[in-house]
Formats: C-alpha cells, sequence, structure tokens
C-alpha cells in the first residue's frame, strides 16, 4: 500500500458519517412510529426496532476512534447521544476500548476478557441475552458516579472526568423517568427500554464473532475475525464485520473498510461465512473454554 492509497484509505467525510447515520435513525423512525402508533402486528416491530437501537453502539465504537466524521465535534456528540442511548458512557468507553486495541486478545491485559466466558450452556445463555451487560454497566456507572473507578486502564488523571460524565447520566435518565411517571406516559418502555433488551442478544452474538475462538496471539491477521455478511447487516454495523481490517488500520473509516478489505483479503485467516457460522464458532469455543 503505497503513501496515496494509504491517504484516501483514512480520508474521513462528515457527508458519508452523516448519510450512514440519517440511515440509521430513519429507520429507527420507521421502526419507532409504527410502535407508537400502534399500526397492526406493531409488537413484532419491538425486536427490529431493538436490534437497531442496540447496534448504535456501532457508532459508539467508531465515535471513540473519530472516524465516522471528519469534524471532531460530531464525533463527540455522536459519542455521547449514543451512549446515552445504550448506557454506556463514552469517556469510560474509550479507555476500555483502547486498552483492548493495545491488546487485543491477551488474556492477562485485554480488558474484554478480564471476565472470561462462561464455559456452561446456562452461563453463557445468561451473557448473550445480556444479563451480564446490564449488570456491569448499571455498577460501572454507579461506582463511576461515586468516583471510585479503580481500572486499571484508566489513568487516574481521567477519573474526574469519567465521575462527571456518569453522574450526568445518571441525572438524564433519573429525570426521563421522572417525567414519564408525571406524564403518565409509557413510551420510554416500548420504544426504548425493553426494544433495547431484545436487541442486545443479537449484538451480543455480534460482538462474540470478532474474537471468540481466535488464537491468543498479538497477530491481528490471527487473532481477529472478519465476517462475510449481506449489505443490510453491514449497513446498521457500521461495517464493523470487517473487522480484521478494522484491528489492523483502526484509523480506518467505516465507509472505506471495504476497500481495505480488498487490500487485505488474501492475508486474511479467521473469517466466517455469516453470523450463523460466525456464532458456531464462537459458542463452540466458549463452551470448550477456548475463547
Amino acid at each position: 500500500m503505497d503513501g496515496g492509497e494509504r491517504r484516501r484509505l483514512l480520508q474521513r467525510s462528515d457527508r458519508k458519517g452523516l448519510v450512514r447515520l440519517a440511515g440509521h435513525l430513519a429507520a429507527l423512525g420507521l421502526t419507532g412510529s409504527l410502535i407508537a402508533l400502534e399500526a397492526p402486528g406493531w409488537p413484532v416491530l419491538l425486536l427490529p426496532h431493538g436490534i437497531l437501537l442496540a447496534f448504535l453502539f456501532c457508532l459508539l465504537h467508531e465515535a471513540v476512534h473519530g472516524t465516522p466524521f471528519r469534524s471532531a465535534w460530531l464525533n463527540r456528540a455522536a459519542a455521547r447521544g449514543v451512549g446515552f442511548a445504550v448506557f454506556l458512557p463514552p469517556a469510560w468507553f474509550r479507555h476500555f476500548h483502547m486498552a483492548h486495541h493495545r491488546h487485543t486478545h491477551d488474556p492477562a491485559r485485554d480488558p474484554e476478557l478480564a471476565r472470561p466466558l462462561s464455559r456452561s450452556k446456562a452461563g453463557l445463555a445468561w451473557h448473550i441475552a445480556g444479563g451480564s451487560y446490564w449488570a456491569r454497566e448499571g455498577r460501572m456507572l454507579f461506582v463511576n458516579a461515586a468516583g471510585r473507578n479503580r481500572d486499571a486502564f484508566v489513568p487516574a488523571s481521567a477519573r474526574g472526568a469519567l465521575a462527571r460524565e456518569a453522574r450526568w447520566f445518571l441525572f438524564l435518565y433519573a429525570g426521563a423517568a421522572a417525567l414519564s411517571v408525571w406524564l403518565g406516559t409509557t413510551a420510554l418502555l416500548w420504544l426504548w427500554l425493553l426494544p433495547l433488551m431484545l436487541g442486545q442478544p443479537f449484538l451480543r452474538l455480534y460482538l462474540l464473532a470478532e474474537h471468540t475462538g481466535c488464537p491468543h496471539v498479538p497477530d491481528m491477521l490471527r487473532n481477529t475475525r472478519t465476517t462475510f455478511t449481506n449489505p443490510l447487516v453491514r449497513f446498521v454495523a457500521w461495517n464493523m464485520p470487517y473487522h480484521v481490517e478494522h484491528h489492523v488500520h483502526p484509523t480506518v473509516p467505516f465507509h472505506k473498510l471495504p476497500a481495505f478489505h480488498r487490500i487485505l483479503q488474501d492475508d486474511l485467516t479467521v473469517t466466517a461465512n455469516g453470523y450463523p457460522a460466525a456464532a458456531r464458532a464462537a459458542i463452540s469455543a466458549a463452551l470448550q473454554g477456548k475463547a
């Protein structure tokens, strides 16, 4: 890859980021409107609405890298808005995720592996259902808000900012709950909380596919899995199924990952043809203690 090609791959775009965000929000607006209007068969829409909500995580992930938009303020705004929607404060997640990139799939140092996956079917099912996610994120929010964060990947100088962010999040969540009670409405339950819980298992399976079952080696071409999937999944996941490509060069923006894939495709060693295959491989590895 020459210098000119590298510069083209690293070129960020507000327009492309905003178009992708508009598409994601438009889909959410459609499903949400049909649910709110109680259109015929509306309960069925809770699941796709929830998947769209849960997969906003992929935008948060990109935003902490500063890649979905050219403008820094757009990346910050997206991170904060989406982080609030999925209960994941971006300041904390940025430190967590950067440590993951520095120590990808290293059992001793990657924070994603700090809590090993259960080797029991029941424990793994609880993880996939999102139970461990909600418990962990809820605890993290309250610990951070109390100013008691001691995560090894968070520098002491950043803990004050994490505390302020967590307090703002908790204040806004409490305000949203109080306003709902005052107005006597269950809109937040049907349009946000319940769908987000329903969509979480699909995000958990998607995330399991990224590294679970890959070798515990420092080689990004071996410790990460790229999953070949359809355009709809790539759209909702902001092209992150090209996950080896993302780890090899994390500053490549989402809209350039397909082009980067064409450069790397002959070097990929861990891939899956579709998420059912990726999920089977990841679940099998987890149950065998090879996560």
